[in-house]
């Protein structure tokens, strides 16, 4: 749909005719955003399906299936299932976003049709409609303003921008902002997907996250795998066949190779860490909208956060005064009227509170059930003054009943000013005008001789310098009510310094993210003036440095702060991001962050933002505490480390059975293992101890190194090197004990058997977490896991059906203690390593 600007000569005061609404409304179609195209179950299903590590999940299915390992076929499709799940929620995110656009848009408007005002459902608006806005009203549509009064409007969910802009006659309102004061009427000039809105959610619905770091790991390490363990297993074929052996014990041999050498626990360690990890989150009041969240936040190394409720706590608040030749210092948490001035007020602040709260209509409202802070009716601006008044020991509502206001002429966009007179409780009238100090600490407003006004204008630079925003008090009591409209003659009363304040812990987070290696950047919709003093006080920018803005997301890689950022060019930033290579983190409230929170790696919405951030984004802090967010990377770091303590014990495994079968007939042993044997380790190993290597605790100072690099591989670090040592340990104890066991006339193919299944167990054991005291008994399934498969190893060589199933042979106490002390070999070999190099994984 193209968007279409009304004529002014199309104007009427009549509104639009029924008829007419009805024309247009066929023509453009109702004003509701853009629907996703419906997505079938079968088809997202059949997506999660073809990724190459559940392919070759399905292949080992299988197989397994063909040779009758039921409980093996069982554990994979369980496994399939529980991904394939995972993966359908992950779809359905972008559906629920635009749901969340829809709720959030206003439900009902009030309009002028065939002359009589109506109320009608908002999304039966067309272009042309008049439209009656009052305090409190969502925007319903794009709006040209024909007539408007006091008009303020919030546009933080759009912009960013925390305190309310001004809109007279002839400007635009957007759609979803809200009406914080005055009234207005105007013509509907777009809708649907054409309005602000519209292109906001247009914007969600087409972007897409892409896979997460782990995903992309996981699906290279199951294509290498793949093609490596065939390769490996068609040598073993060959050379079985090469050597005389049966083809198809040979043939069953080579495919239970395959299922043996498929770390098939693998999904199931994922989704146990991810969950146990999403669970830990929740207790730190952060969450997980997808489990694959969990792991993302500890591959991140760009951190994106929003300024405006984020950083900051998304309330307007009195910091610094300037009264009668002293400045002062205010602190206090929201618009709660209780805080510490520094030094006391003295008669020159009070009478600048109360001036402040006498040329003010915001009012505070105290704490309920539902929300345990105060908060604030009106402009917020005004808002933080009365805050001032009740921090200075004053009560605004007594202040407004002892002075009553008699007239006044609302803040005006074009002298930047408001002005109010009031009724003196001793008789006589009292002036007050606030507003810009450029306007209200001049001539005409000031009087020329006003001996204060050089101090104040050197204060109020002084707080504008600090990224302030400044307001300037002046006043003066007459016999007869002056003039609201065109004050003259004022006299300075005072200028204060209002900001949206950091929130208590933020500098302390930001010095967190540095810690763990993460790069902190701050995108606004605000001054480059104002973004650059948040950063500061951040200790992420320092004087002198650039300050980007949205329109040079070329910049993104060595800029720190960007300023005057719209939605569109948020995606920018992060796009450039990631294609330098990062793992970016987006943090948000508003509607204007919900396209940059889909897009990023991970999207990280407050839980007292708006409805769409939250159905954005993957991760939800539900407490609005930023510093949630370092707990949350310690644990998808902790998962990162289970998992590759998982591969290094698996694979190690996998590469030691396919190692003893190719090695073992070049020194004699003909077929080391049958396939039933080796299924059986597999079951046991790769059971539940690998499955509770998942649940490990955090290594200790996880949160004090460097994210690893983003184009690491899953098996890099060293990590690959390990597994191959590991291998060769473990296929040298049992080669040596098949050896060994030969050479005596032993039953040798049992003892090695016996010395492989008990070495990967005891390397379950070497390759746990290092541990604190805190940690020291952490994960007690492990310690029973690897128990209970013990004693099933050593049944299978003791009870006799479990004899006659795999066809092993009974041991004596010698030869299952020479099986014993060789198995313990490797594990207490890298147990010894680790004590050496304290490695992580």
């Amino acid at each position: 749909m193209t968007a279409t600007t009304i004529p002014d000569r199309d104007v009427s005061p009549h509104g639009l005719s029924t008829d007419e609404v009805v024309r247009r409304l066929a023509a453009d179609g109702p004003n509701t955003v853009e629907q996703p195209r419906r997505r079938h179950l079968w088809g997202r299903v059949g997506r999660q399906l073809a990724d190459p590590l559940v392919t070759l999940l399905l292949a080992a299915g299988a197989v397994t299936a063909i040779l009758g390992d039921w409980p093996d076929t069982a554990i994979i499709a369980v496994v399939v299932f529980l991904n394939t799940a995972i993966g359908v929620v992950q779809q359905v995110r972008a559906d629920r976003a635009i749901a969340a656009l829809d709720e959030l848009a206003a439900p009902a408007a009030r309009v002028v049709r065939d002359g009589t005002d109506r109320v009608v459902a908002a999304a039966g608006l067309v272009r042309g409609d008049l439209v009656r806005i009052e305090a409190g009203d969502v925007v319903p549509a794009d709006l040209r303003l024909s007539d408007a009064f006091g008009c303020q409007v919030d546009e933080s969910a759009l912009t960013g921008e925390s305190v309310p802009v001004t809109r007279t006659v002839g400007e635009h309102l957007s759609a979803g902002t809200v009406m914080v004061s005055g009234r207005a009427v105007g013509q509907v000039i777009r809708t649907g997907p054409d309005s602000a809105m519209g292109r906001i959610a247009t914007l969600v619905a087409h972007t897409t996250g892409g896979p997460t770091p782990l995903q992309r790991r996981l699906t290279r390490l199951g294509r290498v795998l793949g093609a490596t363990i065939v390769v490996l297993c068609l040598v073993v074929f060959a050379a079985g066949i090469a050597a005389g052996r049966p083809l198809l014990l040979m043939a069953l041999t080579s495919v239970s190779l395959v299922v043996a050498a498929v770390p098939e626990s693998l999904p199931a360690v994922v989704t146990l860490a991810l969950a146990l990890g999403a669970r830990r989150m929740a207790r730190h009041r952060a969450i997980p909208r997808n489990l694959h969240a969990v792991e993302t936040l500890g591959s991140v190394t760009v951190l994106a956060a929003d300024k405006t409720g984020t950083m900051t706590e998304g309330r307007m608040s009195a910091r610094r005064a300037y009264a009668d030749g002293t400045d002062y210092t205010v602190t206090g948490v929201g618009y709660a009227p209780a805080g510490t001035v520094t030094p006391p007020p003295a008669p020159g602040l009070l009478a600048l509170a109360r001036a402040g709260v006498l040329c003010s209509d915001a009012a505070l409202l105290p704490p309920t059930a539902e929300d345990s802070g105060w908060s604030a009716v009106g402009d917020p601006l005004e808002a933080a003054l009365v805050a001032l008044a009740g921090r200075c020991g004053l009560n605004p509502d007594a202040v407004r009943d002892c002075a009553p206001r008699l007239a006044e002429h609302p803040f005006d966009q074009a002298t930047r000013q408001m002005t109010t007179v009031h009724a003196e409780p001793g008789g006589g009238f009292l002036t007050i005008c606030k507003g810009a100090p450029e306007t209200v600490l001049s001539s005409p407003v000031l009087a020329e001789d006003d001996p204060g006004a050089p101090a104040a204008r050197a204060a109020a630079a002084d707080l504008a310098a600090a990224g302030m925003r400044v307001i300037a008090v002046a006043a003066a009591t007459s016999a007869a009510p002056g003039s609201p409209i065109a004050p003259r003659g004022l006299r300075v009363v005072g200028v204060v310094g209002i900001e949206d304040p950091l929130r208590a812990a933020a500098a302390a987070t930001a010095a967190g993210f540095a810690a763990a290696g993460i790069r902190l950047i701050l995108i606004t919709g605000d001054h480059p003036a104002t973004a650059a003093h948040i950063s500061a006080q951040l200790g992420i920018w320092h004087p002198g440095e650039p300050v980007g803005t949205g329109g040079q997301p070329q910049q993104a890689h060595r800029v720190q702060v960007f300023a005057r950022t719209h939605p569109e060019q948020k995606l920018d930033i992060i796009a450039e991001l990631q294609q330098h290579g990062e793992v970016v983190a987006m943090t948000g409230d508003g509607v204007n962050d919900a396209p940059a929170l889909r897009r990023a790696d991970i999207g990280v919405a407050m839980g007292g933002g708006t409805e769409v951030a939250r159905q954005a984004a993957d991760l939800v802090l539900v407490d609005d505490n930023l510093a949630t967010v370092t707990h949350a990377v310690g644990e998808g770091r902790r998962v990162y480390d289970n998992i590759r303590r998982f591969l290094r014990y698996g694979l190690a495994g996998g590469t030691a059975e396919l190692a003893v079968m190719l090695l073992g007939p070049l020194l004699g042993l003909g077929v080391p293992l049958l396939p039933g044997q080796i299924l059986w380790i597999n079951l046991l190993t790769h059971g539940l101890p690998g499955v509770a290597l998942g649940a490990e605790p955090a290594e200790p100072g996880v949160l004090h190194r460097p994210p690893r690099p983003p184009g690491e591989q899953v098996l890099g670090d060293g990590l690959l090197r390990a597994i191959l040592a590991l291998g060769a340990a473990l296929t040298a104890v049992s080669l040596t004990a098949g050896v060994y066991g030969s050479r005596q006339g032993w039953p040798w193919q049992s003892m090695l058997f016996m010395t492989l299944g008990l070495a990967q167990l005891g390397v379950a054991l070497a390759v746990r977490a290092n541990r604190t005291a805190a940690t020291r008994w952490a994960n007690p399934g492990l310690l029973g896991a690897v128990a209970l498969s013990a004693l099933a190893q050593l049944a299978a060589v003791s009870i006799p059906a479990l004899r006659t199933l795999l066809d092993t042979a009974a041991l004596t106490g010698s030869q299952l203690g020479c099986c014993v002390l060789l198995a313990a070999l490797p594990g207490l070999l890298l147990w010894c390593a680790r004590r050496v190099r304290r490695p992580e994984s």
